[in-house]
């Protein structure tokens, strides 16, 4: 294993990690006319691959003593990422220049994670000595699954897997990031341990023992059974529930610059230890707007009930009706059928059907994708159903409880983590991530002369008890306006 290692360092820690790599184009030059007339010249970049532009203004402030304004950064590239290409207005969605399709129907999830780590597809010696590193790194030091006798019987899974993810940089923590073995052994432990971690956790939450891996199962099969064995009897791990795990795992690797994965690398440029940075990702993904989208959609589809009823839900969506939102619906950067929501359709009807399983949420959703993807407000908008629209029906229909889904999430983003953190450091793409603001608070004031909450003058001593009065969450109540162009 370890002349395995070694082995791969050269195409995994160099510079220029493709065959055939090449650096953005640069030849483009865009003017900035500023308001004094002063002009700035700006480079434009090319991507080795797809249509976009990006405006090179890492010398802009020092320049003309502006910065950029771009909240949640939805016209700012972070970094220079060879991974994951995405063309949102043509819905494709590529691993290494392979398309995510073509991977769920053909590749092992061990084979992509080799991938987006390496950036080759392995070649059976290599994929047999990676697999084996990975079985063999799946065993989780006792130190930390004693923390898991810890947490209370309702803990929420996802906040069992901030803790104990974080808690690997205990028991690994004279790790060097400059150091290529130091690298490549915090990736492989992580795409080995983090599915491990995510069983105990779901078992913890129910009150059951805790179940090993097995070295004769796969990366999937073994997934199925850490959840649901137990020691009472055999296991059988089933066929069609392994192939829909394993679909769902190269589904949600990676994703190019997401919330969690832009968090991965802000907590990485500061140098710090990787499991902290993904423990860091996790708890970006907890959130209902990145990781817990299929919970949602879950829950919408049970508050519409029938497919008779949808008519109705969507009519109130298009009327703003208070308490009612269409979810799994749109995407930051899709603007046509998201490529991996078309191949999730089709595995749930499939996977529903080799199971005998009849949901009836299914035939709600259904329904609702009809009526939406034939309604002008929906078209206009370019709203299509996105990963996490059937993604959930499927995950039911495996027995997994909503509580797991973000889990499951995490689980398989960690490949994409990993693979992002090293390509950061091994690229030498360490500048700290520090954003500036536009400060909308008040002037400089004097704290002597300032009037209390209530108007009173401060420094009158303490009083007792203080009877706080609720406000507002917000610290300002300004608004940037538009500024109108020409």
């Amino acid at each position: 294993v370890a002349a395995f290692s070694k082995k791969v360092m050269s195409c995994l820690f160099s510079k220029g990690q493709e065959e055939g790599a090449e650096s953005p184009d640069t030849s483009q030059v865009a003017v900035l006319k500023l308001p004094d007339g002063q002009e700035h010249r700006i480079k434009v970049l090319k991507p080795t691959h797809g249509d976009d532009l990006f405006l090179d203004i890492r010398d802009l402030h020092r320049a003309t003593g502006y910065f950029s304004y771009d909240p949640g950064f939805t016209c700012t590239g972070s970094c220079l990422s060879g991974i994951t290409f995405i063309d949102g207005p043509k819905g494709v969605c590529l691993y290494r220049g392979f398309a995510v399709p073509e991977l769920v129907e053909s590749a092992e999830a061990l084979e992509v994670a080799y991938l987006l780590l390496v950036g080759d597809k392995p070649s059976t010696q290599q994929y047999m000595q990676f697999r084996r590193e990975i079985q063999q790194h799946m065993l989780v030091h006792e130190k930390v699954k004693a923390m898991f006798s810890n947490f209370t019987i309702n803990a929420h899974p996802m906040a069992i897997m901030v803790a104990v993810i974080g808690a690997l940089s205990c028991i690994f923590s004279e790790l060097d990031p400059l150091n290529e073995m130091h690298r490549w052994l915090a990736c492989t432990r992580l795409i080995a341990k983090v599915p491990v971690l995510s069983c105990w956790a779901y078992k913890t939450s129910i009150g059951q023992p805790m179940m090993y891996p097995r070295a004769d199962l796969s990366f999937a099969e073994n997934f199925l059974y850490m959840m649901f064995a137990t020691p009472m009897e055999e296991y059988k791990v089933n066929p069609v529930a392994a192939r829909a795990i394993n679909a769902f795992m190269i589904l949600h690797m990676d994703h190019e610059q997401n919330a969690s994965t832009s968090t991965v690398r802000i907590a990485g440029s500061s140098q710090a230890n990787p499991y902290a940075c993904i423990a860091a990702g996790v708890a970006s993904l907890w959130g209902p707007a990145h990781g817990g989208a299929n919970e949602a959609v879950i829950k919408m589809l049970e508050e519409i009930g029938s497919a008779e009823n949808v008519p109705t839900f969507v009519n109130d969506v298009k009327a703003k009706k208070e308490g009612v939102r269409l979810m799994g619906f749109g995407h930051r950067v899709y603007k046509n059928y998201d490529p991996r929501a078309k191949v999730m359709k089709g595995l749930v009807t499939q996977v529903l059907k080799e199971l005998g399983i009849d949901d009836p949420l299914l035939k709600v959703a259904q329904e609702l994708e009809k009526v939406a993807l034939n309604d002008e407000y929906f078209v206009q908008r370019k709203l299509y159903p996105n990963v996490d629209y059937y993604s959930g029906i499927m995950l039911r229909a495996l027995g997994i409880p909503t509580s797991m889904f973000t889990v499951m999430f995490a689980m398989s983003r960690t490949v994409g983590w990993v693979s992002q953190w090293n390509e950061m450091v091994a690229e030498g793409q360490m500048r700290i991530g520090r954003p500036r603001q536009l400060y909308v608070g008040p002037k400089q004031r004097t704290w002597r002369d300032a009037k209390g909450a209530n108007g009173e003058a401060a420094g009158d001593g303490y009083q007792g008890l203080m009877k706080v009065q609720p406000r507002r969450s917000s610290s300002f109540s300004k608004r940037v306006p538009d500024v109108p162009t020409r």
